[in-house]
């Protein structure tokens, strides 16, 4: 018989419940928070794959566009491949819960989150967190959970926990904190220049809110909860390590301890191959087993830098633990692009290139859980295998690179102007030159740099660090002794305990991102990261001051402009013309593209490579769109030929009268002398009454062409026509009171 089981998380609107669906898994659980249900399982294989020496654990969160009533797009109709959204959701997930399996458990395991339906008002990926520590916990596979997740915003000064998308738009704080029941596990998220302190202030709250989680998850597992399995924890025997240790003595530290990467890794593989023969040949060949030596090798290369670090207070490359590796920054590196920069800090290097497009290039969003549906600003980063000196797979971007470029575009777009400031699509792509630790903060800073050489109006510059730590515990688990390293490199965060990222401005935070590899980050060693993140970011901001202090005032000359105009919203349906026909007569000739702003009516963007499309483009929609103005010349087409002078179209619709008195500077006997149907000729609008009739006079605009001053006839003047051709002007123009007077005279 089915028995279900369910908890609720007090003040906070979650649900947890168990034990009626998916029930073949080692652990499942189906969390809520309002209409939002997400079924999260978690299932361990009972079996190592051979010649197995790594933890495979797969999170995988997908969203079914049924969740939201909806049918896939395509031809298909169905889910393709994960998002973005997707993607993230699943390593913000992966990232806490790697750190709490036992040290040597093998078994792959698998945490796959579905979501069931949607809201469309909250925001699956907490809950996707939660779910996956609920599912662990009650399964029977070893972890050391639980840890819990809330997203923490922050409007008019106060915290908001969990807020909906449409709260979103007025938080200037967007933290995802995971922790367990005593310190920090993860966090992520960006902010709006957030000062320091105050974001110590709101770890400290998130660290309150999870609590009423991490306790709904342990009265789950009181009613639920499997006895943990034993499964075989994969180590290296203690005899091998002791024969690798004996045969490589002091060796292995002359191998790590040198400034060049590619030199330090090629000799400890030579120690480590080397060592591999002495080993096989003291137990032979049938029991040796090269996976042995190298987890041997692997703690010993951990225990030199920890120890190191710790005791002896060397780093591998010599530096102190505060100093920044050497920086430099260049832009405008690159010709026809729109922005460039080269960013390398020690064996650490990135090319970013910023690229300026129309509105057309927004990126639309087709997600399920609410929030905004379309980019404006996109950065991509790529890291190729030739960055590390390897060779591998190259092409689609991995997980990796996904979540390391969705880090560098949240921590800029708090700095970039709004589209109604500067109303272009910007792409930011980094390309990873060289690897040698915090590549996303390279992408940072050289991706500022690049939108500045680009013209991009930043508010001001941002720049990104990542500080590391190495802890020494005792048998408690209580930390005895800790150091945080200032810009770690990749072996530092490979071998250390922590890489906590930080991005801002000299004003405050912007964006953010922790890892763990221990079970909890304690308070005081976060702030102290904090504070030194921010000291370090300060020295960094200098150094890209003086490759390019303020964004360039102008752009490049390959790079589209831009021009807003404000025409009557009455008039975009003449702009457009049936099925668009005008609008695409002005982009085929002029070159240029024309968007119009839906959400501000009236509001017209032009976009052009070169000043004569952009003329062109701008003239031909003020032909279309404009009204004649006093003042103003025109090349006007006579359309009628009438006795008392010529009605002249100045615009397209927008017709004035040029009297025969104003067709030229002689006396004037017939207006087909001066002009006929279908003639071009220049004319200049001397009045428009205040029924809209226009006056115009070409003798006025020859004068003007000529530099001579113009002078109006004389009021007694009569030219041919006198009076009449007045009134036959009001009838022309259908003036309906003037004919009715007429009329009764």
């Amino acid at each position: 018989m089915e028995q279900k089981f369910s908890v609720e998380v007090p003040d906070l609107g979650i649900k947890i419940s168990t034990g009626d669906i998916a029930k073949q898994a080692n652990g499942s659980v189906v969390i809520s928070l309002g209409e939002t249900n997400l079924l999260v399982t978690a299932t361990a294989a009972g079996a190592l794959r051979d010649g197995q020496d790594f933890f495979p654990l797969t999170v995988d969160y997908r969203e079914t566009f049924s969740s939201a009533g909806r049918f896939p797009g395509g031809y298909f109709k169905r889910e393709g491949r994960p998002s973005e959204k997707e993607i993230l959701t699943s390593r913000q997930c992966d990232r806490p819960l790697r750190p709490l399996f036992p040290k040597g458990f093998m078994n792959e395991v698998q945490i796959i989150g579905l979501l069931l339906s949607a809201d469309m008002v909250h925001d699956p990926d907490v809950l996707m967190v939660n779910g996956a520590s609920a599912a662990l916990l009650i399964s029977d596979i070893p972890w050391n959970g639980p840890i819990g997740c809330v997203r923490l915003g922050e409007i008019d000064g106060k915290f908001i926990v969990n807020p909906t998308h449409e709260q979103m738009q007025d938080s200037i704080l967007d933290l995802v904190y995971v922790g367990n029941e005593r310190e920090m596990m993860m966090i992520e998220g960006s902010a709006e220049e957030y000062p320091e302190e105050r974001f110590i202030e709101a770890l400290a709250f998130a660290q309150e809110q999870i609590q009423k989680i991490i306790g709904a998850q342990r009265e789950l597992a009181r009613l639920c909860g499997k006895q943990k399995r034993e499964f075989p924890l994969i180590v290296c025997p203690p005899e091998i390590l002791d024969m690798c240790k004996e045969y490589v003595g002091g060796r292995l530290l002359e191998a790590v301890f040198q400034n060049e990467k590619l030199k330090r890794q090629a000799d400890v593989d030579a120690l480590m191959n080397e060592t591999a023969e002495v080993v096989k040949s003291k137990v032979g060949e049938e029991k040796f087993d090269l996976a042995h030596v190298k987890m041997a090798f692997e703690v010993l290369q951990e225990e030199v830098y920890r120890d190191n670090i710790l005791d002896a207070g060397k780093r591998c490359d010599g530096r102190t633990f505060v100093d920044l590796r050497p920086i430099s920054c260049r832009t405008g590196v690159l010709p026809r692009v729109h922005g460039s920069a080269i960013f390398t800090r020690g064996e650490t290097q990135a090319m970013v290139i910023t690229t300026l497009g129309t509105s057309r290039d927004f990126q639309e969003l087709d997600g399920l859980t609410g929030g905004t549906k379309e980019k404006s600003f996109i950065l991509h980063y790529n890291f190729p295998p030739y960055s590390v000196g390897e060779t591998g797979r190259f092409g689609s971007p991995g997980r990796r690179e996904i979540g390391h470029g969705a880090l560098a575009e949240r921590s800029l777009l708090p700095v970039l102007p709004s589209e109604d400031e500067f109303p272009y699509a910007i792409r930011v792509v980094s390309e990873i030159m060289e690897s040698n630790g915090s590549t996303s903060m390279a992408s940072v800073c050289g991706g500022c740099l690049s939108l500045m050489d680009a013209g991009v109006p930043i508010r001001t510059p941002v720049a990104g660090i990542s500080c590391g730590l190495v802890t020494r515990k005792d048998e408690s688990g209580k930390i005895t002794k800790h150091v945080v390293l200032t810009d770690i490199i990749g072996a530092e965060d490979h071998y250390g305990d922590m890489d906590f990222k930080i991005c801002g401005t000299k004003n405050g935070i912007t964006g953010f991102q922790l890892d763990l590899k221990i079970e909890g980050l304690p308070a005081d060693i976060a702030r102290e990261a904090i504070l030194r993140n921010r000291e370090v970011r300060m020295k960094i901001l200098g150094i890209m001051k003086e490759a390019i202090a303020e964004p360039n005032k102008d752009l490049k000359p390959c790079a589209p402009r831009i021009k807003i105009m404000q025409i009557d919203p009455e008039k975009i349906g003449m702009l457009i013309g049936p099925g668009g026909k005008n609008i695409r007569r002005i982009v085929e000739v002029s070159g240029a593209d024309i968007d119009v702003d839906d959400d501000n009516p009236g509001r017209v963007l032009i976009y052009a490579k070169s000043a004569e499309s952009m003329n062109r483009a701008v003239s031909e929609v003020e032909l279309v769109t404009g009204e004649i103005e006093v003042g103003k010349t025109y090349r006007g087409i006579v359309r009628s030929i009438k006795e008392f002078g010529a009605f002249v179209e100045c615009l397209p619709g927008k017709e004035g009268l040029v009297h025969i008195s104003e067709l030229a500077d002689f006396r004037v006997n017939k207006t087909e002398d001066v002009c006929k149907l279908g003639d071009e000729i220049l004319v200049k609008c001397i009045g428009v009454d205040d029924k809209g009739r226009v006056r115009l006079s070409r003798r006025a605009a020859l004068c003007e062409q000529q530099g001579i001053p113009y002078e109006p006839r004389p009021r007694d003047e009569k030219p041919r026509g006198g009076d009449r051709g007045d009134r036959r002007f009001r009838r022309e123009r259908g003036d309906d009171e003037d004919r009715r007077r007429e009329d009764c005279e």
